[in-house]
């Protein structure tokens, strides 16, 4: 990512960073995912030690349960 910021000083000193707002709105994503990754990894570590379930056993139970939501609302 190329970014092209326009400091600003006061009495010789860096002060400010003026950025074009698609940038900004580039390391503001950059950011976000950067702090999903962070909590994943804790999530990830946290349940390291707990008991998995298969994935094809999620899909099987959450179709299951969408089929019993449909009968319910007929």
């Amino acid at each position: 990512m190329a970014i092209y910021p326009q400091i600003i000083e006061k009495d010789g000193k860096k002060e400010f960073v003026v950025l074009p707002y698609d940038e900004f709105l580039q390391i503001q994503e950059a950011l976000d995912d950067f702090e999903d990754l962070k909590e994943l990894r804790k999530e990830k570590e946290e349940s390291k030690d707990q008991p998995a379930t298969p994935l094809e056993k999620v899909t099987k139970e959450l179709n299951l349960s969408k089929k019993a939501d449909i009968v319910k609302s007929n």
